[in-house]
């Protein structure tokens, strides 16, 4: 994998296309470059980061893997949501605890999109035990 260099200057540009055009159709057509402006940056990222994160805990995990890893899928779960488009309009990244199995467990969490950037570090909507845990 190479070294991350930084996500390209068209990756926001990207992303906000993607948001004004958030249907399949469009997605399907403009792939190509979601993996070049998106998905493989992103792997870089998380693979550049994994030698760093191991020197804080052995126990948070960077897979740069193009599903199952750190790299949050693009599709979204619209079961539940009013908003039925199919398309996250943002890069979410999250470097979880090791026996975690999902967003769930501890860890931390990336979040760049065209408006705004931040890093969460802790829980994402921890079951009841964990929290009742937190407060004793």
């Amino acid at each position: 994998m190479p070294a991350f260099t930084g996500f390209p200057e068209t990756t926001l540009h990207f992303l906000e296309e993607l948001a004004a055009n958030n249907n399949r159709e469009w997605f399907e057509e403009n792939k190509a470059r979601y993996e070049d402006l998106v998905r493989e940056p992103a792997l870089d990222f998380i693979a550049a980061m994994a030698p760093r994160l191991a020197k804080l805990s052995d126990q948070i995990i960077a897979a740069p893997k193009k599903t199952g890893g750190s790299l949050m899928r693009v599709y979204k779960d619209t079961r539940f949501s009013r908003d039925k488009t199919p398309y996250k309009t943002n890069i979410g990244i999250q470097f979880r605890h090791a026996l975690g199995k999902d967003v769930h467990a501890p860890g931390y969490y990336l979040h760049i999109d065209p408006t705004e950037c931040f890093v969460g570090v802790g829980l994402w909507h921890p079951d009841a035990a964990p929290l009742a845990a937190l407060n004793a």
